[in-house]
């Protein structure tokens, strides 16, 4: 039976597809609201206390992290390609911020380097340069997201006890305090709060409930956030508490923190803007290209994983990502904030929740700039635990069993690359991490390239038996090398062997010499070598 191959015909002219119904037209920015909004609250949620805590990890302002978070909300979200993804401050560029502040004399300093930053990565999107995004292995970016589930949950296990001394977003093994990942949680263990503890244990019991299939039925538990439940328990938890055991209520330092505005004109005044002159200085230039470069890189790594994670697999342009990052660093600058870049736990988050649309971020941040004006009061009453609570559920979804087993069944070629790159990021950071998994991936890359250089028959038709016909692929590379020379030498005494280079574009010099040598010693092993469409080289000492 004739197989018919389902490529259309290449003549150039568009074939019309007849019986293919009629495109869907796109949802309106309404359609989705009833999902996009509850998810844009449990983002604002967890995303309330990450800005903060990386504005106190940066040897920044406090408000300038919220002003990133709303940058991030409000204008990337509409200039973005992406559906799902979040923006805001990321954890990754703290080091960075906190070396420029000490390294420029001032915050201002490094809000005019943001400003650049922000320059620099809307030429690189102008110059496609966000094509690097599309050599990131899957295996290595299912590997990041995974590690980035364990980090979640070791990191937040400190907040759930109450015990915490870093920010809340500290993805680093390596800590500022001198502690890591492990050996924060044992202080952890040792310090735990109590009332911390009875709030993180009846915010998560919460959560698991409200994702159970038996509440699922209802209506009403599908239209309310489980993050929104989570937070209101938490509080009124707290304040029980505060009542009726004062002893156990949850102390200030594990309560977020927003600092209180009672007016627009307030929020103004409160706010920071560029060093003018620090545009005049070189220095400036060296941050703001580093600053551009790694929040470049995690950008496009998080896109990348926030695609593998939308339900409706949408694909994010990267140049048009590049080019919305670098407006919302322009701006961030402008306004007092930091650095910004696409972030994957706040987007995990937004996933987790349901989000359809952009409209979520929008949402996040719209609540981010509510916040300051008129709910700073009540927001500063929720526990750390509760959202640790959140974040602890988040992680479990990025990270679960049957994602190790699916990698397993691939094969080493898959599993090796996504196990080493968990292992690298969760003992160092994001970027070295993904970097080591990176390079474990290319070794199989090249591996894979080196054992497809040529195709081996034996008893071609028309030539006598036991005739080996070794066919050279199309492009020969000094990688296919080693190959090509194994297999020669592994050949039999007295064989007949066709070496075929006719359907060859290219054949590397090198490979042309390990051939030509080859040659040269073929009559002392009785070996009948005929080539074709190779030429000959000299070889060295001959």
């Amino acid at each position: 039976m004739p197989q018919i191959s389902s490529s259309p015909a290449r003549t150039g002219a568009p074939i019309a597809n007849a019986g293919a119904a009629p495109p869907r037209p796109k949802p309106s920015v309404f359609s989705t609201l009833g999902q996009d909004a509850p998810a844009g609250l449990v983002v604002f949620l967890v995303a309330l206390p990450l800005c903060l805590g990386i504005s106190l990890a940066s040897g920044a302002p406090l408000l300038s992290g919220v002003v990133t978070g709303i940058v991030g909300g409000v204008l990337v979200s509409w200039l973005s390609g992406s559906q799902l993804s979040v923006s805001g401050p990321a954890a990754g560029l703290t080091v960075i911020v906190l070396t420029a502040i000490s390294s420029l004399g001032s915050f201002q300093a490094v809000l005019a380097a943001t400003v650049v930053a922000g320059a620099i990565q809307v030429l690189m999107g102008v110059a496609k340069a966000g094509v690097i995004g599309m050599y990131f292995p899957a295996a290595v970016i299912r590997g990041m997201l995974a590690a980035i589930g364990l980090i979640l949950i070791l990191k937040q296990i400190p907040h759930f006890f109450g015990a915490d001394t870093d920010y809340f977003e500290d993805l680093d093994f390596l800590q500022f305090n001198g502690l890591n990942t492990f050996s924060a949680i044992g202080a952890a263990a040792r310090g735990l709060s109590p009332g911390s503890v009875l709030v993180g244990v009846v915010s998560l019991a919460l959560l698991l409930l409200w994702d159970g299939a038996w509440l699922r039925r209802f209506a009403w538990a599908r239209k309310v956030p489980a993050a929104l439940v989570v937070v209101c328990a938490a509080i009124g938890l707290n304040q029980l508490l505060r009542a009726v055991a004062p002893g156990l209520q949850v102390r200030p330092e594990h309560l977020v923190k927003l600092p209180v505005v009672s007016s627009l004109g307030g929020l103004v005044g409160q706010m920071i803007f560029p060093d003018w002159a620090a545009f005049a200085r070189p220095a400036t230039y060296g941050v703001a290209l580093t600053i551009a470069v790694v929040a470049s890189l995690e950008t496009l790594l998080s896109v990348e994983a926030v695609d593998k994670l939308d339900p409706h697999k949408r694909r994010t342009p990267p140049n048009r990502e590049l080019l919305a990052q670098g407006a919302g660093n322009i701006v961030s600058g402008l306004l007092g904030g930091l650095p910004l870049t696409a972030v994957i736990v706040r987007s995990s988050a937004n996933i987790a929740a349901g989000a359809q649309s952009n409209v979520s971020s929008f949402v996040h941040g719209l609540l981010l700039l509510a916040s300051l004006l008129l709910l700073a009061s009540v927001l500063n009453l929720i526990p750390l635990a509760a959202l640790a609570a959140v974040l602890l559920l988040v992680g479990y979804k990025l990270t679960k069993p049957v994602l190790y087993r699916m990698q397993w069944r691939l094969g080493w070629a898959q599993f090796l690359p996504f196990i080493v790159t968990i292992g690298a990021v969760l003992f160092t950071d994001l970027l070295k991490g993904v970097g080591v998994g990176l390079a474990v991936g290319f070794f199989f890359i090249l591996k894979a390239n080196a054992e497809q250089a040529y195709f081996l028959n034996r008893d071609t038709p028309g030539r006598a038996p036991g005739t080996l016909h070794l066919r050279l692929s199309e492009h020969v590379s000094f990688l296919n090398k080693a190959s090509i020379v194994n297999t020669l030498e592994r050949l039999p005494a007295g064989s007949r062997v066709i070496l075929d280079g006719t359907q060859s574009a290219d054949i590397d010099h090198d490979v042309l010499e390990a051939i030509e040598a080859f040659r040269r010693v073929a009559p002392e092993r009785r070996i009948h070598l005929e080539l074709r469409g190779i030429r000959q080289v000299a070889v060295a000492g001959h």
